[in-house]
Order: C-alpha cells, then sequence, then structure tokens
C-alpha cells in the first residue's frame, strides 16, 4: 500500500471530529484515534512498512513509549529484525522497577518510538530517562506528526537534542479524502 493509500485508509478509521482536550491539555476540534489503526492487523502492518525505511542506520534497539508506541514498536521489530524495550511513563515501584522492559539500554543506540506527537513532551521525558540509563537516543519515530507547522523555533524536541522521523503530518491525514470530509482544516492547535 502506498503513502497516499494508507493515509486515506488511516483518516477514514481514525478521524473525529468534536471537542477533545490532548495529552499536552491543548484542545482541539479533531482527533486521530490512533488505536483504530494499531489494534487492526492489516493497517498496524502497512504503517510499520511504511515506517521501517525510516528507522535510522546503527538503531540497535527500538524504544516503543507506552502505550502507543508499543504496538508500532513491535510491529517494526517484527519488520526489521531489530530488538525492542518497552518503556513506561514512570519506572515500576515494584518488582525490578525498571523503567523499560526488554534488553540493557546502557551504551546502545535506541530509536524511539511514539505513535502520536503533539508537542512533544512525553517523548522528551521518557528520552531522559532513558539517557539517565545510558541510553544513546538522537531520533524519534512517530506514526502521526500533529505538531503545529506554523510554530517557529526550536521545540520541545529539537531542545532536548531529538531529530523527528514521522510516517504522516497533519497535510498527509487533513488532505486525505475519506468519509469524514478530507481535507477540513478548522483545527485549534
Amino acid at each position: 500500500m502506498d503513502k497516499a493509500e494508507l493515509a486515506r485508509r488511516v483518516q477514514k478509521t481514525c478521524y473525529l471530529r468534536g471537542h477533545f482536550v490532548l495529552r499536552s491539555g491543548q484542545e482541539t476540534d479533531f482527533y486521530f484515534d490512533k488505536y483504530q489503526f494499531e489494534a487492526d492487523p492489516l493497517l498496524l502492518r502497512a504503517v510499520a512498512e511504511l515506517a521501517a525505511p525510516l528507522v535510522p542506520p546503527g538503531t540497535e534497539i527500538l524504544a516503543g513509549l507506552e502505550l502507543g508506541g508499543v504496538p508500532i514498536s513491535t510491529a517494526l521489530s517484527l519488520l526489521t529484525g531489530l530488538p525492542q524495550v518497552l518503556v513506561r511513563k514512570q519506572a515500576k515501584t515494584y518488582g525490578t522497577a525498571k523503567l523499560s522492559e526488554g534488553p540493557d539500554v546502557a551504551g546502545r543506540h535506541l530509536l524511539v518510538v511514539e505513535d502520536v506527537i503533539t508537542t512533544g513532551g512525553q517523548v522528551v521525558s521518557s528520552t531522559h530517562e532513558l539517557r539517565a540509563r545510558g541510553a544513546e537516543v538522537a531520533t524519534v519515530l512517530c506514526v502521526i506528526d500533529r505538531r503545529d507547522p506554523s510554530a517557529t523555533g526550536p521545540g520541545k524536541l529539537e531542545a532536548a537534542g531529538l531529530s523527528v522521523r514521522s510516517v504522516f503530518d497533519l497535510d498527509d491525514l487533513l488532505s486525505a479524502e475519506g468519509p469524514n470530509g478530507g481535507g477540513e482544516r478548522g483545527r485549534k492547535l
């Protein structure tokens, strides 16, 4: 499936209109319910197939962020053969008290994997925690980059020394033809 067709399918499956408050606290009149494509094996595979070429050379471990990044990193792991770690928002307070489950990250080149990025706050927080455990992190891969393209200056991710690779940006999905009237822009970022 090519990128334009997948954008149409993701838009058709995930795009909702209404009033929504995002994790960042921002309010918006549209939302991408990414769990709809993450729960669909055909769409998840197609997303992972488009994301796989975006994995930077030298990546040793995929770091899927709780919760939405985990299915993406799992599908990418299956396609690329790279191991993954599953990264919690906070380290466990019981048992092993780990932040990430899987191989040791110390001294390893990680690619942080997330489903949707709006401001990058959770990515920056998780990256900080992974770096504190000795991981080398320079890049984040997301499926949907919904950061405001008109924002000026470096954002949180760039300030944290992260570059972003995305399968889709807002224009890709908002201009995709779908049953919800693709191309609608009335967004409040």
